[in-house]
């Protein structure tokens, strides 16, 4: 049976992809995946490989994309499909580090400030946050605590260039962000969806980069619509 293999993003945890999981088709397994202990994503890539049997099916959100590109990469043969979601594929910007290593600071410094400051932008912009998502998400990062968040910022600042392999990923992927994401919007999608060889891009109205908690039926119907569609290929 190929497995669903649901991979959260940076300072996230199995709640990201929760509704997702509830709704998995029967003729798939899902499972929740962990990125929280190696130090570059193409270790996290490589674990998840060893540690998940058969064909695979990753579902990607954020750094959790960037970690399903890399298993289609290392591991083509066993990867029937992607599922890329509010994700990115550039490799580290020149000026990018001093900024991401404040943010590794402000952690060890305070990290419920940390979640405070950052949570807000990645929710859609003009659309009201319901509270108890707001709390959820907040447990979520502080959960996570300063050294996973170190880690997996540090694992970003080293990040492959997924441009120099996409157009050799074969099998079907399916795209997804949100109408409001501003910190992986629509452009970086379809700059991934024209390179390659079988690809859909659905973009989610009232949703920011937590596409997948922000509207979580709109996420589950575009998913699953999906795997329907393209079962013959996936189901192995």
């Amino acid at each position: 049976m190929t497995t669903l293999l649901l991979i959260p993003g940076l300072v996230s945890d199995a709640r990201v992809w929760r509704a997702v999981a509830q709704a998995a088709p029967e003729w798939l397994s899902a499972a929740n995946a962990d990125i929280t202990r190696e130090p570059t994503i193409e270790d996290m890539a490589a674990r998840l490989l060893r540690e998940n049997d058969g064909p695979l099916i990753p579902v990607g959100h954020s750094l959790g994309g960037r970690v399903a590109m890399e298993m289609a990469h290392q591991a083509p043969e066993r990867v029937r499909g992607l599922v890329l979601a509010n994700t990115g594929h550039d490799g580290v910007g020149e000026n990018e580090a001093p900024k991401r290593l404040a943010k590794i600071a402000r952690g060890y410094e305070d990290m419920t400030a940390l979640a405070a400051e950052w949570l807000p932008p990645m929710l859609a912009e003009g659309v009201t946050p319901d509270p108890a998502l707001v709390d959820d998400l907040t447990d979520m990062v502080l959960k996570a605590g300063p050294d996973i968040h170190a880690r997996q910022i540090r694992a970003i600042m080293e990040r492959p260039n997924a441009m120099d392999y996409i157009a050799d990923i074969a099998c079907p992927v399916l795209l997804l962000t949100g109408a409001q994401d501003s910190w992986s919007p629509e452009k970086q999608h379809r700059e991934i969806a024209e390179k390659l060889a079988v690809s859909e891009l659905q973009i989610i109205d009232g949703a920011g980069h937590f596409m997948p908690v922000e509207r979580p039926d709109e996420t589950v119907a575009a998913i699953t619509g999906w795997l329907d569609q393209h079962k013959e290929v996936l189901n192995v």
